[in-house]
């Protein structure tokens, strides 16, 4: 494993500093941490809906900024999933898998607004990304 021409090295000697993540890894990466942070979201705090979408904010910045460049589109593709999935522990459901659905269905229309907002951020980061690397290549011929 060798890092990515022009990154920077670490103090542990570059062996993560040219790591990222495919858009499959960047998904199951987003999808796992909102599921985790959402999870501890319902035990530590009861479930707050807020506290989930200021949360899934970094997470939208560090997905798209943790993605190959190959890959950089498939990052507001994977954030809403990875919000509905994160979803599913804090969502308010009783009375098994309907009223769970309808708890995630609910939760996702009344925050619409994060899950507009982290995707907007994903999108913007990846874009830039990209650009900045078309550029990149574009003054190395």
């Amino acid at each position: 494993m060798r890092p990515l021409p022009g990154a920077r090295t670490g103090p542990a000697g570059g062996r993560l500093a040219g790591l990222r993540l495919t858009g499959l890894g960047g998904g199951l990466f987003c999808a796992a941490l909102m599921f985790l942070l959402g999870w501890l979201d319902e035990v530590l705090c009861g479930g707050s809906l807020t506290l989930y979408g200021v949360l899934f904010l970094p997470v939208c910045a560090l997905t798209a900024l943790w993605l190959r460049g190959g890959d950089l589109l498939t990052a507001p593709v994977v954030v809403p999933i990875a919000f509905a999935v994160g979803l599913l522990p804090v969502a308010d459901g009783g009375g098994g898998i309907p009223g769970t659905l309808m708890g995630l269905v609910t939760a996702l229309a009344t925050e619409a607004g994060w899950l507009y907002g982290g995707t907007l951020i994903a999108g913007v980061l990846a874009l830039v990304r990209r650009v900045l690397e078309v550029a990149a290549r574009r003054r190395s011929t």
